[in-house]
């Protein structure tokens, strides 16, 4: 059966039902199970099993307690005792610490042949303490279930550790929303908020919904969702998210997402799918349990069974010597040390450590087959504007042209502009300041798709617009004065009663980290960044070579980008398989090419839920850098969980073959099982720190 961990949607709970892995939790077994333990914690029946361990311990290997010594010879005289009392006692000793700690772990065992899942870890630890209590090894038999619960408990705490990035943003989800409702404030669940409805937050208080302020300015904390630890200034006009603190003054939101749609609850869904994707890795270490622990077992009953066999038949000297306990013992040991718990545990563990932490860095990982994607990147290719660029257009150059002057140009075309939503007119009206524009008349306007803006103002037929426009109107001056001049950026011409009036530069404007970022990911091997973009070639040059990138495509619709990605890819050649490739974009033009990239990653994009859908991997804020963060949290991963599969298979091998030759012994073969499993866990756990 495939291997698989069954968890809620903070994973407070793993169960391994593949029968290689058997992890009994205390706190969520069979109903029957649970009365028995719910005054017992795992800790208490280890410290308690571990004091009457030492305990007989002591009795059985100290000088003092033995039959000949000066005290055990008093006590004999005074109380009857006899040189078998001692014996006796520390054999009481270790079956009540046997009882304690392996009472439950025989029960899962027992339930587990019941279910179909014979080879697994409890039936393994079962038939290795049973066996070396027939051949009379009791203090071994009762280290061995010793040692299995606390490596199950420490594992556990580590589990749970791991798990503090991701189930803390619970912590982040509002229980209640104050909606203003006839004039009243009415404190109401998120969920019963309608899109288009006003709430108010205070200071102090956690915006339950995504929307709009219309009232109010402050400063929002953004860190649950974004990781960004600078407080965001937020006024009228600015989108806030649900999860965002309000830190001083008070709010007043439009809400423009539902309850179900917000992106703290986005964030909660990403969360829980993420851990249910598996990595290659992790699939092949199921696959690879699946089949090793029948073989480890039957190669252990041929241990205990076909030398003493052969020794009885051709060399009797030695197998008075070395007869059936002796080959029993070994062939226990060797299942001992067979036991994949580390790999079956570590692996999975080392993944999940690394999407917490990717989570705590402000970026979502949807799986941890997209982990191990991350870890391979060689190309990295970037949409431009949102991406590397900041999205928001501003006036860097007016050049007017006969007889119009800076003002006068920049005045027209605002005007002209005036009534359109388009992010072009809203750069020109923050260039220009007017306090007359109000009383101008501005008549017919009318927006020529593709083209640009005619319209009327003050008697003046106005267009505003791209060189097609300017062309298809054949304004008076247009080709001589544009003939000659190299303009960079988005430019709108203007053109007044027919005749060409001068033109206005916009440009986007680059992201603070944005050349930071490449130039860390080629530091981090990435062999090649490739910028794709809608805007013109020139535009896009300039931003390539301020950045560092390496290629650039423009002019690129939707469709375009999709088949120059399939062209990178298919360029790789025999390398494919080496040279990931995995492609950053902001928005919903974005989506097919992010569905098509080895792993697509979202910046910024929590505002875009086709962009959500469509990719991997979610950038919570704006910042290229934070790409940087997860290849090394991603490499970090991968490197922990190769290292758990090369160390737990090699030391097992080593003592698996010293026990069968027997040269190793059964405190040899608990470090193997469950010390191996601890320094994995430990391994994978050093995937949370920074």
């Amino acid at each position: 059966m495939e291997h698989t961990h069954e968890h809620n949607h903070l994973g407070e709970h793993i169960h391994c039902d593949c029968g290689h892995c058997e992890h009994e939790h205390h706190h969520e077994q069979d109903e029957h199970d649970h009365d028995e333990h719910e005054e017992e914690t795992p800790l208490k029946k280890i410290l308690l099993a571990g004091v009457i361990f030492i305990a007989a311990l002591l009795i059985e290997h100290l000088p003092i307690f033995s039959a000949t010594s000066p005290l055990m010879s008093l006590l004999s005289k005074s109380f009857s005792y006899s040189g078998d009392t001692p014996r006796l006692i520390y054999g009481i000793l270790y079956l009540a610490a046997y009882l304690i700690c392996g009472r439950d772990v025989v029960k899962g065992a027992i339930r587990n042949i019941h279910k179909g899942n014979i080879f697994g870890e409890q039936f393994l630890m079962t038939v290795a303490s049973v066996g070396a209590i027939f051949v009379g090894e009791y203090a071994e038999a009762v280290a061995v279930m010793l040692f299995y619960n606390l490596g199950e408990f420490v594992q556990d705490y580590a589990v749970d550790r791991s798990r503090d990035s991701i189930s803390a943003l619970m912590d982040i989800r509002p229980d209640t929303a104050t909606v203003i409702r006839d004039g009243k404030e009415i404190v109401v669940s998120p969920e019963e908020v309608e899109i288009g409805e006003i709430i108010q937050v205070k200071p102090g208080e956690r915006v339950p919904l995504d929307g709009i302020v219309i009232e109010g300015k402050s400063f929002a904390d953004t860190s649950a969702l974004t990781g960004e630890s600078v407080p965001r200034e937020v006024s009228a006009d600015s989108e806030v998210l649900a999860g965002f603190v309000n830190q001083s003054g008070l709010l007043k939101i439009r809400v423009t997402k539902s309850y179900g749609e917000s992106a703290v609850t986005r964030i909660l869904n990403l969360t829980q799918e993420a851990s249910e994707v598996k990595a290659k890795s992790e699939k092949f270490i199921a696959r690879f349990a699946r089949v090793y622990t029948p073989i480890v077992c039957i190669a252990a009953l041929l241990v205990a069974v076909l030398p003493p066999l052969a020794l009885q038949f051709f060399a009797p000297e030695l197998f008075e010597k070395y007869g059936w306990s002796v080959w029993i013992y070994r062939a226990l040991t060797f299942l001992v040390v067979s036991c994949p718990c580390a790999l079956v545990i570590s692996v999975p563990l080392a993944f999940f450590c690394g999407i917490g932490s990717a989570s705590s860095s402000g970026v979502l990982i949807k799986g941890s087959n997209f982990v191990e994607v991350l870890s391979k990147a060689k190309i990295a290719v970037f949409d431009k504007t949102g991406t590397l660029t900041k999205g928001i257009f501003d006036v860097v150059e007016v050049n007017p042209a006969n007889g119009f002057t800076n003002d006068s140009l920049l005045a027209i075309a605002t005007h002209a502009e005036s009534y359109s939503n388009h992010p072009i007119s809203k750069s020109l009206k923050k260039a220009h300041h007017c306090v007359l524009c109000d009383a101008l008349k501005i008549l017919e306007p009318e927006e020529i798709s593709g083209f640009g803006i005619r319209a009327v103002v003050e008697g003046k037929a106005v267009l505003a617009g791209n060189a097609k426009l300017m062309k298809e109107k054949n304004v008076t001056g247009f080709e001589d004065y544009t003939n000659d001049r190299k303009l960079v950026g988005t430019i709108v011409h203007v053109a007044v009663d027919g005749v060409y009036a001068g033109n206005i530069v916009i440009s986007d404007q680059e992201k603070d980290d944005s050349r930071i970022a490449i130039q860390n990911l080629k530091k981090l091997g990435i062999k090649k960044t490739v910028m794709l973009t809608g805007d013109t070639k020139a535009t896009a040059q300039v931003v390539a070579e301020n950045l560092g990138i390496d290629e650039v495509y423009a002019d690129l619709l939707p469709e375009n980008k999709v088949q120059q990605v399939e062209t990178l890819m298919k360029g790789t050649g025999v390398e494919r398989s080496r040279n990931t490739l995995i492609f950053v974009g902001d928005g919903i033009n974005d989506s097919p090419v992010l569905a098509r990239a080895d792993a697509g990653i979202a910046m910024g994009a929590l505002g875009s839920d086709a962009a959500i859908e469509a990719a991997d991997v979610v950038i919570m804020d704006d910042k290229p850098s934070r790409l940087i963060d997860a290849i090394k949290i991603s490499r970090r991963t991968m490197s922990a969980v190769w290292q758990n599969i090369y160390v737990s298979i090699g030391v097992k091998v080593a003592i698996m073959i010293l026990g069968a030759v027997g040269i190793g012994n059964m405190w040899l073969a608990v470090f193997g099982d469950v010390g191996v499993c601890l320094l994995a866990v430990a391994n994978s756990s050093r995937v949370l720190k920074k």
